[in-house]
Order: C-alpha cells, then structure tokens, then sequence
C-alpha cells in the first residue's frame, strides 16, 4: 500500500443547530437534525519513500518533525494517531471553507479515517467522530459543536441527541420515498458569495451560554425543541409546515448573536421569499456561506435567485459517511 484515499461528506443543519456545542448540553442536553450531502473533503495519504512531512492544503507545508506542522489538526492528529514514517497528505475540498457546511468537522474526520486505513486499522463510525471531536474541541479548544464531525463519520439524516455527560445517540430518520424525493426536488442550496470565520460567531455564543447569559440559553432552548418538532414533522412527511418551522428558526437564528446575518444574506432571503420559498435559512455558524431554503416553485426561486448572483450548488443526500480506500 502506498496512497490511501479517504473523503468525508459535508453537511445541512435541518433543525437544532446550536444546541451542539459542550457549553448548552452539558447544561440542558442539545438535539438537531442534519443530513449529509453528496458534496465531500477529500484527502490522498502518501505512505512510502517520504523523507519529511509533506503537508497540501490552501498552502503548502515540508517539514522534518510532526511538531513542526503549522496546521493545526493536521499536527494533533499525526501526533496521536500515527507512529509511522513521515508521510505526504494532500486535500481538496467540494466548495470553500467557511461557508457553513461542517468542512473542518469533515477535514479532521476524513484525515483519521484515512489514517487508521493506512495503519491498517478499522473505526466504527462512533469513535471516528469522537477522535475527531477530541482533537477540535479536546486539544485544540475550538468553540465548536459535535453535529459536524458525526455527520461527517455517519452520513445519512439524522437527529443527533447530545447527552450532558458527552454522549451522542444518533437516530437515522426512516423518511419515506416520496418525503425523501420532494426534499431532493424542492430543497434548494444557494452561495451568497461570502465567507466568515464560524469561530468569531460561535465564540460569542460559547462564552454567553458559559456565563448563564439568560437570553442565549432561551435562545438555544426555543432552538432545540425547533429541531424535535422538525423530527417530528419530517418523519410525518409534512414538508410545508417543516418549510414554514424553517422560517421560524430563522428568526430565532439571526437574533442569536451579532454577526449572524448581512445585509446582502438578508436581501437574498427575501429574494427567495418574493419567488415561492416558504422558509429558509443560513447553514453553519451564520454570517455567510449557503442558504437552504424549501421552494414551493424550484425553478420561479432558481430563476430569481440567479438574477440576484446567488450560485445555486445542486446536491442530493449523502448515506454512506466517511470513506476511504487504497491504492498500490
């Protein structure tokens, strides 16, 4: 074996997003709804005949020692999960970081999987996301959640209970053919054409809900039974009045904290509205990046959309999870 290849797929918060992060569940328990697209990180591990480690990503790295690798998760995961010789890792991504989809989530998963392949070693999806939560929010104190990297090792649609001791129960949802159709037909993803750092927003929500700050915690309170009743109604095949319970955690979203929308995304929003949408709202940490919405006219919102310089990204869901392969 001398390159393996492993990717992980991104994901779309369905309802929920939020109540992830350590700071809300340890106190009250998280719950969400994500499902997995078919839009993936990609990595090539290159095991053989390396001299030093050499390191591909928006820039390019070729040191000697693993401590001397700049890219964070890149260095904490070799130092805990590889004892071999150095090795070349390259990657790729689907659509840009920083656009609200779990690709740092999905970055450090891929990289582990692709490193117990190449150690010959197997990981059950559960570990797999726990290592790479271990390494993002353990080490590395990022004020993030765990919705990115168990989508990431899972795939599929889901809810996600997030227990207080740290535990995460994964319920994939049995949604039928014809629910599973309509959301590939109707739901939408459209590029506002601006990137943010998901850490600038999330910070202030982490050290809000640290310090008891009352309004966060009713925020995240209303966000989370939000994403039970979209269980609830996506399960029942009720797609418009789920469209309409978008709309409502929305307006729960965007009053979170500063920085949560622009007023270009909140002009692409009514843009989709005045064209059939019956809710919507901006993936990830907000302040950029992909807006989902359910049209009730796919190709009246495709057409509006386009005239306002929204990139619409076609997708489908995503069932396998993280992925990886060899080859000699």
């Amino acid at each position: 074996m001398s390159v393996v290849f492993s990717r992980a797929p991104l994901r779309i918060s369905l309802g929920g997003g939020g109540t992830d992060l350590p700071s809300y569940y340890s106190e009250h328990g998280g719950f969400l709804i994500a499902g997995a697209i078919d839009k993936y990180i990609y990595l090539l591990i290159h095991t053989v005949f390396q001299r030093r480690y050499k390191m591909k990503y928006s820039e390019t790295e070729e040191v000697d020692e693993i401590a001397e690798i700049k890219h964070p998760i890149l260095r904490e995961a070799l130092t805990r999960h590889w004892g071999g010789n150095p090795v070349e890792i390259a990657s790729i991504a689907d659509v840009p970081a920083g656009t609200g989809m779990g690709s740092s989530g999905a970055f450090t998963v891929a990289l582990l999987k692709g490193l117990a392949h190449a150690r010959r070693t197997s990981i059950a999806p559960g570990a797999l996301a726990e290592r790479a939560c271990e390494i993002e929010i353990g080490v590395l104190r990022e004020p993030c959640g765990k919705q990115d990297q168990y989508v990431a090792a899972h795939g599929g649609i889901s809810a996600y209970t997030f227990n207080r001791d740290g535990t995460v129960e994964v319920e994939p949802l049995q949604l039928s053919e014809e629910t599973l159709r309509r959301l590939r037909e109707q739901m939408l993803l459209f590029y506002t054409g601006e990137s943010r750092s998901a850490s600038a927003v999330l910070s202030d929500q982490d050290s809000r809900t640290r310090t008891g700050d009352r309004a966060m915690v009713e925020n995240l309170n209303v966000t989370k039974e939000i994403g039970i009743r979209s269980r609830d109604l996506l399960l029942a095949g009720e797609l418009e009045s789920y469209a309409a319970l978008m709309n409502e955690h929305w307006l729960i979203k965007r009053s979170r904290s500063p920085g949560m929308t622009t007023p270009h995304v909140d002009e692409l929003y009514e843009v989709a509205i005045r064209s059939g949408v019956l809710g919507g709202k901006l993936l990830g940490a907000g302040g950029g990046g992909f807006l989902l919405v359910y049209a009730r006219r796919p190709d009246r919102t495709r057409a509006a959309m386009t005239v306002a310089g929204a990139t619409e990204l076609a997708f489908d869901f995503e069932f396998g999870g993280a992925y990886s392969s060899e080859y000699k």
